[in-house]
């Protein structure tokens, strides 16, 4: 008797604990609108900067390498789906050269759900500029439609 009752504690508990992690709302984050100015890359050097993304451990991709260019703008959108509140957003800018990609920055930050617009200034000077938003699947995918 005090075998299936304890048998019945778990199974409640383990259908408990899939309704919480499978119940919660998808969430889509949109990473878009990158852009850096007044980027250094050392003594007589312009830059040729891209952009790494991430959320948490997952890796959405890079943009574009922009050669020559202290201001560089990037076309790309990022998504990331099953993304949480809290979850963490890093941007990685790296000046691209022949042996080693220099790293000349990290921005990183917990994201919250909306559209937001932020900045943040990088180890070796200048700054990155970017925008997200996290909101449900379906919303934010006609959103992100719309951006294309």
């Amino acid at each position: 008797m005090a075998s299936s009752s304890l048998l019945w504690c778990l199974l409640v508990t383990c259908v408990l604990a899939v309704v919480q992690i499978y119940g919660e709302e998808r969430m889509v984050l949109k990473v878009f609108n990158l852009r850096a100015t007044k980027l250094n890359s050392g003594m007589f050097q312009t830059p040729d900067a891209y952009v790494k993304v991430f959320m948490g451990s997952a890796y959405g991709g890079k943009t574009v390498v922009r050669n020559d260019n202290t201001d560089p703008w990037w076309g790309e959108d990022f998504a990331f789906f099953n993304a949480r509140v809290n979850n963490a957003l890093k941007l990685e800018v790296y000046d691209s050269d022949m042996v080693f990609d220099d790293l000349l920055g990290t921005c990183e930050r917990a994201i919250k759900n909306g559209t937001f617009q932020h900045s943040c200034n990088l180890n070796e000077g200048g700054t990155l500029h970017y925008s997200y938003t996290l909101g449900p699947t379906q919303k934010n995918l006609e959103d992100f439609e719309a951006l294309e």
